[in-house]
This record gives structure tokens, C-alpha cells and sequence, in this order.
């Protein structure tokens, strides 16, 4: 069942143009021209109850748009949304029932009052039962470690504390949908990890719908089955991480370690990416030769006593289809 779905989503935002100087300032209170620019364009996209989708682009793509659109915090220009049945900015009240919103750059949390009386005033505002709040706030202190600064106000918090605080913040009321735009931003690699284990269990354990827009492709490599990628407002790709890389991940890198030590390695097939000893790196492309093909000629021709196979970087893929755009009709170009 979708959960959220979008059809032709848009959004322009209007500016007035300006002309320098004293003339150009008064002609513009009797004449005034407009420039218009697309920040999302035509965006279609449906989301299942219970999936954790990863919503990619550079800078400037339209991600945190599409998001202010969903919360309800934006209008959009034209094209048709709902969020759980809702239009967002049309029932703003039942909309922010339905979801949790975690922005990496803005806090939810009252800056001068300690962590708990936050989430205190948070449970009032969503109306959350009593047993309910105690419930949450034993699970998710469980898993972020809550406790050591619950009684810390939040100015004094650490970025990871405060980022920790912000996630349990957003769940308190049993939201159905959550946006975590940038959550990692900034965070060292423990208090990454942290949170990158509590999204992945409330995702799991309670089927919560979350869409993730990050920099950070490691999180999406570890969250994330389906990514959307979005370019100049535009969606260029839908579909898992596996299809996408067997579309544009064209390589794959053979670790040989040689049982014996020989002066000479060559397999036909295989680029020498580097050698250290007995130890060889081995380039192939996956379309033109299976890996089962290159260990068998490997194996013909050296005694070795390990090998293991290296995939491509997600974040690599990702960097190509940005600078080239995403072509179907060209995938399997070398990269």
C-alpha cells in the first residue's frame, strides 16, 4: 500500500529582478520584472508503508524542496502529493501526526531547557499517552544512550548528543513517516553509527517509512535498498542499489593473494591495478568477463592461497551519473 505518492510535483520559485542603482529601485515599484527558477520539475515518485528509500542528488537538486513540499511546509506550484492519504499543505494539523522530520541543520529541541524537559513539552504538543512516552523514551535511550545527558540543556550538548536527541525527538509520537534531511552531517564516527543502528531498527521493528537525503553515501549503503536520484529538480533514476550498480559499477577488483612468488603475472582479461609482495590486485569488467571466468584462469596459470572480490563504491557510481548524467543507453561505457 503506498504511503506517498507524488504525480508531477513542481515547484517554481519567483524572484524580482533588480537593476542596480537609485533608477533601477524606483523603476521596480512601478514596473517590476520576475525570474523564475525551477527548483523541483515533474517529480514522480510512490513510496510503500514501511520502506527506507534513499533520496540522493548534488547541491541545489531539489531534495530538502521536495521534502518542505511533503511536510507541508511548501505549497507546490502545481502537480498532485499525498502523505498518508493527507494533501500536507492543505491539512498541516493531520500531517505532522503522520511524520517525524530530522533536519541535520536545525533543531526541534528547546536550546535553554535540559534534554527531558524538551521531550516533556514534545509529548504534551503530540498528546502522547503517558505509558506510551515512557515506553519510546526507555527504547530509543536504549539505543542512543540517552540517559548520561538528560538532564543537560541543550546548548550544552555535543553535536552527536544534540543529533541523538533530535531523532528521539521526531519519533516520540509514533510518526508513520519520517524525513531525515542530512542527519549525519558533521557527526564523528561513533555517534554515526549510532544513529544509522536506530534508524535502521525503527525501521525494522515498527515498519516506519523513512526517506533519507544525504552527502553521506555510507549511510545509504547501509540503510538503503531503493534510491531516488534527483538532478536539477529532476528524477534520473528509481530503483535499487543493485541494479545500479551492475548498470554503471562496469568493474570489479580481484584481491589475488599468491601462494608461491612469481616474477612475472599477467591474466588475460585483467588489469594490474597494484602489487605488493604476493599480494595483487586484479581490474576486470564484469561485462565482459564473469569473476567466475577470471578465477578460473587464474587458478590455471598460479597456485594462490586466497582470493576475495571488491565491489564498486556506491559513491563512485554515484559521482559518474552526477558529472555524466544518467544515460540507460550508455551503461556499460568503461568508467
Amino acid at each position: 500500500m503506498a504511503i506517498i505518492e507524488t504525480v508531477e510535483l513542481r515547484k517554481v520559485f519567483r524572484s524580482i529582478v533588480r537593476s542596480p542603482g537609485i533608477a533601477g529601485a524606483v523603476r521596480a515599484l512601478f514596473s517590476r520584472e520576475y525570474e523564475e527558477k525551477v527548483a523541483v520539475d515533474s517529480v514522480t515518485m510512490t513510496l510503500a508503508e514501511g520502506e527506507l528509500v534513499g533520496y540522493l542528488g548534488p547541491n541545489g537538486a531539489g531534495k530538502s524542496t521536495t521534502i518542505k513540499m511533503l511536510t507541508g511546509i511548501l505549497v507546490p506550484t502545481s502537480g498532485a502529493i499525498k502523505v498518508a492519504g493527507v494533501v500536507p499543505h492543505r491539512n498541516r494539523q493531520a500531517n505532522a501526526a503522520n511524520i517525524g522530520v530530522v533536519f541535520g541543520q536545525r533543531s526541534q529541541l528547546y536550546w535553554d531547557l535540559p534534554l527531558r524537559e524538551s521531550f516533556e513539552l514534545l509529548r504534551s504538543i503530540y498528546d502522547v499517552p503517558r505509558d506510551r512516552y515512557r515506553q519510546n523514551m526507555a527504547h530509543f535511550s536504549e539505543i542512543l544512550g540517552l540517559d548520561e545527558f538528560m538532564g543537560t540543556p541543550v546548548r550544552q550538548l555535543s553535536l552527536g548528543e544534540r543529533m541523538r536527541g533530535d531523532f528521539a525527538a521526531a519519533l516520540l509520537h509514533d510518526p508513520k513517516i519520517v524525513y531525515l534531511d542530512e542527519p549525519t552531517i558533521g557527526l564523528d564516527v561513533e555517534a554515526k553509527e549510532a544513529i544509522r543502528e536506530f534508524v535502521g531498527r525503527i525501521n525494522r521493528e515498527r515498519g516506519t517509512t523513512v526517506i533519507l537525503t544525504t552527502h553521506d553515501l555510507a549511510d545509504v549503503e547501509r540503510l538503503s535498498k531503493r534510491i531516488i536520484l534527483i538532478d536539477e529538480g529532476t528524477v534520473i533514476y528509481d530503483g535499487t542499489l543493485a541494479r545500479l550498480r551492475t548498470e554503471y559499477g562496469t568493474h570489479r577488483t580481484l584481491v589475488v593473494t599468491l601462494a608461491e612468488t612469481y616474477e612475472e603475472f599477467a591474466v588475460e582479461g585483467g588489469e594490474i591495478e597494484s602489487r605488493e609482495g604476493n599480494i595483487v590486485k586484479l581490474r576486470f569488467n564484469q561485462r565482459r568477463l564473469s569473476a567466475e571466468t577470471m578465477i578460473r584462469r587464474l587458478l590455471d596459470r598460479y597456485s594462490v592461497s586466497d582470493i576475495a572480490i571488491i565491489e564498486p563504491e556506491i559513491e563512485s557510481i554515484v559521482r559518474r551519473i552526477y558529472r555524466e548524467g544518467y544515460n540507460e543507453s550508455a551503461v556499460g561505457s568503461p568508467s
